[in-house]
């Protein structure tokens, strides 16, 4: 039996905490409400899964913790950590080779230029592309691309001399990839994930992988999103995606988030 990942040291009781946090897209009669009173809290060294009907607020809620928009209402308390976004498309520049795409988020975080090269073969080792770093994008297979991005996510909370706690947010990244690199993939960012001692917010609409990866799986309701139920996934690692632990979890949330779109006629 695999053991507990023990949580990483850090300044606050949580990765992320968000309190009563609400979302409203432009104003008066015509706003939309896309999150409402959302409370949620990751522990330090935590993977917690999103998962909830298209257009819930899913990706918004990222949004918000990522600082690339405004919370109407409510408090988001990241603490002192460092914080990464990874989209579902790589989005890699293609001028650039492979290594210059991470030197270019290395040099945004302040690493010193002698240093980057060294520190981007780093980074590629560590997602198992040693050799690739001089490949252009366009030369790599989608599972490689979203490797890289993962890499790059990574560089961005590079700092000299600074051991701040990582909080890497996940929107859809591997929503596009076929079953047999998605899982290949779930296996390297388990690794990662362990090695490093992330927290990690993965958004999701595929129940296994969620099951699959998660220490938690938050539920959303159907706009406006809100928490509506949590379900702990207590079973031990490394998992399968097509485990009978993971399937059974997986319709039970399943059944749960029918119940849901249902309710709302969508």
């Amino acid at each position: 039996m695999s053991k507990a990942v023990k949580a990483p040291a850090s300044r606050t009781a949580s990765a992320v905490r968000l309190s009563g946090v609400s979302k409203a897209f432009g104003s008066g009669a015509s706003a939309l409400l896309a999150l409402d009173d959302v409370s949620l809290d990751v522990r330090p060294g935590e993977f917690v899964c999103l998962l909830g009907a298209s257009g819930c607020g899913k990706s918004t809620l990222l949004n918000l913790v990522a600082d690339l928009d405004k919370a109407s209402a409510g408090t988001i308390d990241k603490g002192d950590a460092r914080v990464a976004l990874m989209f579902q498309e790589p989005a890699l520049f293609p001028w650039l080779t492979v290594s210059g795409n991470l030197e270019l988020a290395l040099r945004q975080r302040g690493v010193p230029r002698a240093e980057r090269k060294a520190r981007a073969s780093e980074l590629l080792a560590s997602v198992h592309l040693s050799g690739f770093e001089k490949k252009r994008p366009h030369q790599l297979s989608g599972g490689m691309r979203q490797r890289v991005a993962l890499a790059r996510a990574l560089a961005l909370t590079e700092s000299q001399g600074d051991e701040r706690p990582t909080l890497l947010l996940m929107d859809e990244p591997f929503g596009a990839l076929d079953a047999m690199t998605r899982d290949l993939l779930h296996d390297e960012l388990e690794r990662i994930w362990r090695e490093r001692e992330l927290s990690v917010l993965f958004v999701t609409h595929n129940v296994r992988e969620a099951v699959r990866l998660g220490d938690r799986v938050v539920l959303l309701s159907s706009r406006p999103g809100r928490v509506i139920q949590e379900f702990p996934v207590e079973f031990p690692r490394p998992r399968r995606i097509d485990s009978p632990d993971v399937a059974t979890l997986a319709a039970t949330i399943t059944d749960r988030l029918k119940e849901e779109v249902s309710r709302h006629g969508s």
